[in-house]
């Protein structure tokens, strides 16, 4: 639903799986990039907290634009402050069509990422001191439904869009499981990515050679052509990966026509083991 280009996106997006459709149509300022993302991320937060703690909730956020800057790990000086007003324009002017459920309900709508916004306060230079952002209902209904997962503060310290865009696929897949893999063509189509397929797979095998994703360890299979994604928490991602490569260590080759090659009478209980 990003874009995660640094130049302006004009390209327009459908996706579909299982059933679940999605249009996104740019305003004339472009899609809405990965960090564009960063002010619903924030506005979203907001909500949860105040839920958390049993305060009222509703569609309009006042908040400080400072706050929310330092929040994402955004720099507050120069023009910041009107980078943010542009990121809110272009999630305010494009517009997503999709029949995806939320809170329960499935309803074929078209709607903005936010609805709207406008400045509420500002200081004697035209900063932006404080701010109101309108969410849609499909957002504020996602929120109240409580269809929301938790990230590592260190999301907002990836700069590549699609460091961001895997951390995203891995919370929301691998989640809390020891590891999860994932064929490199679905997991291209999972992320949105414009770049061809070949060109997909060497980037996701530099950022698992990088190892710089939070909670998790990416590594490529190359003879499955597929992505792991092992869970650092707890220690699961080495015990998961030591356990794979383990595997990969005693699998019995395949007989040729010239020998006859013994298995290895070592069993997966034994395996678990180590």
């Amino acid at each position: 639903m990003f874009s995660m280009a640094t130049r302006p996106d004009m390209q327009p997006r459908y996706y579909e799986h299982n059933g679940n459709t999605l249009t996104i149509e740019p305003s004339s300022r472009g899609l809405p990039t990965i960090w564009d993302k960063d002010i619903l991320i924030y506005c979203i937060s907001q909500l949860a907290d105040a839920m958390n703690r049993k305060q009222p909730i509703a569609r309009t956020i006042q908040l400080r634009p400072h706050d929310l800057m330092v929040a994402t790990n955004r720099e507050t000086g120069g023009d910041h402050y009107d980078r943010l007003k542009a990121a809110l324009n272009r999630l305010r002017d494009s517009k997503i069509s999709t029949n995806i459920k939320t809170n329960g309900r499935t309803t074929e709508a078209a709607f903005g990422y936010i609805s709207e916004w406008q400045i509420v306060k500002e200081d004697d230079n035209g900063r932006m001191l404080g701010v109101q952002v309108a969410l849609p209902n499909w957002i504020y209904d996602a929120v109240r439904g409580q269809e929301l997962l938790t990230i590592n503060r260190d999301y907002f310290r990836l700069r590549g869009g699609l460091e961001r865009r895997l951390y995203e696929i891995a919370r929301k897949h691998c989640g809390t499981q020891s590891k999860w893999a994932i064929g490199i063509a679905l997991l291209h189509k999972k992320s949105g990515s414009k770049s061809q397929l070949k060109k997909f797979r060497l980037q996701a095998k530099k950022i698992a050679t990088t190892n710089s994703l939070p909670d998790y360890r990416m590594r490529y299979n190359d003879e499955k052509d597929q992505i792991i994604f092992y869970n650092r928490k707890g220690g699961k991602a080495a015990k998961a990966q030591f356990d794979d490569d383990i595997k990969q260590l005693f699998k019995p080759p395949q007989a040729t026509a010239k020998s006859t090659l013994k298995k290895t009478s070592i069993t997966e209980s034994q395996i678990d083991l180590f």
